[in-house]
């Protein structure tokens, strides 16, 4: 239900300038309304002198960066963002995740979830809390580079901001549809079991049988041979039993992520994870069809299609999970310095029907580009109907 604005925006001043904050964005503008600040971020910083709040905010131009004392030096710098007429805020901290929408009729769409796993604020004479030591003695088993281990913490970082902090089913039933060599998977459980302490039983698919030879050599090496599986199998065909409740999905190539997605919607998985890789399908059909006016610059070119393919194709994804029941996020998986796969769904079933206006914002882009999301095509009754 809405709410009134100026109620939620006092939440979010309290969060920014409590002590459990983690980090805040500001984004996008009000319908009707324009400002010279389009995005801004908001953390704690650990520096040299004591604790700050650091303040980022960008004008198209370049980011501006502020360290502000706590106190009157923030809680102004706090308010000049508040009277922004920004469209959304995402505020993580200790106590609730908050997403604000503010509607067309100036009300505020609110959505809290659970906190975010706390960190030590961020500082260059304060070294980062990694979710799973990168000393942990799972790393010379499975191996990896230092870029590995900071996917590894990133993926984490998802995964616990997607679970709820407080009981778990158990067992706890995995997937990893794609796994690859199962890096993540592994470490997966190994937070899952170590960290959260639960009984876990995961089963990790693969099309290739090497793969599953391999990875089921080093489960065994670990010694969870007994609660961790893996078969080869393409990903619709994969003999999973029982359903699981959560469903990871890590740069399976392609139209594969879509199989992922469709299984994991049989299945009415508590919990995804998504991270694509690649988007050939959509990006075919956007060469084969017609452009509609005026977004014929987008597609003139063909990296710029591509680019544009990636964005729709994860779109439109997120749009049928929404209106399969769950509520979903698109966010950073890993800074793009690292790789420049760094987008990660994150989806938890609600069972929520679509509204009229969700069905019908999917319809009229699919209709507008005239392209067939292949995750529809896999979705029971052939996707949403028209």
């Amino acid at each position: 239900m809405p709410e009134p604005l100026p109620a939620a925006l006092a939440e979010i001043r309290r969060l920014l300038l409590g002590p459990g904050l983690v980090r805040a964005v500001a984004a996008g503008r009000q319908r009707g309304r324009t400002r010279p600040v389009v995005r801004a971020e908001v953390r704690p910083v650990t520096l040299k002198g004591g604790d700050w709040l650091q303040v980022v905010t960008s004008d198209r131009q370049r980011p501006v960066t502020r360290n502000l004392r706590p106190g009157a030096a923030a809680a102004e710098a706090v308010d000049a963002l508040l009277a922004e007429p920004f469209g959304s805020w995402r505020v993580e901290s200790a106590e609730v995740t908050l997403q604000l929408r503010v509607t067309r009729s100036g009300a505020a769409q609110v959505h809290r979830g659970p906190g975010s796993a706390a960190r030590p604020p961020a500082g260059h004479d304060r070294a980062a809390r990694h979710l799973l030591d990168p000393g942990d003695p799972l790393f010379d088993v499975i191996g990896g580079d230092a870029a590995k281990r900071r996917q590894v913490d990133a993926f984490l970082r998802a995964l616990s901001a997607t679970l709820p902090s407080g009981e778990l089913p158990e067992p706890l039933w995995v997937a990893d549809l794609g796994c690859g060599n199962a890096y993540l998977t592994f470490a997966a459980y190994r937070w899952l079991t170590g960290t959260r302490g639960l009984d876990v039983r995961l089963v990790g698919v693969d099309v290739r049988d090497d793969q599953r030879a391999r990875n089921t050599e080093l489960a065994g090496r670990l010694g969870w041979h007994d609660r961790v599986r893996f078969v080869a199998s393409s990903i619709r065909d994969a003999p999973v039993d029982p359903p699981p409740q959560l469903v990871l999905a890590l740069h399976a190539c392609d139209t594969a992520t879509d199989e992922a997605l469709a299984r994991a919607v049989g299945w009415r998985a508590r919990w995804l994870l998504a991270a694509p890789c690649c988007h050939h399908d959509l990006a075919g059909q956007l060469r084969r069809s017609p452009t509609p006016h005026p977004y014929q610059l987008l597609t003139r070119h063909g990296i710029l299609r591509e680019r544009y393919a990636d964005g729709l194709t994860d779109a439109l994804r997120a749009a049928l999970l929404g209106q399969s029941g769950y509520r979903v996020e698109v966010v950073e998986f890993v800074d793009s310095r690292h790789t420049p796969r760094n987008l990660l769904l994150r989806a938890a079933y609600t069972g929520a029907a679509p509204t009229a206006e969700q069905s019908r914002a999917y319809h009229d882009l699919v209709a507008a580009w005239s392209v067939t999301p292949h995750l529809a095509t896999l979705l029971p009754g052939g996707g949403p109907a028209p």
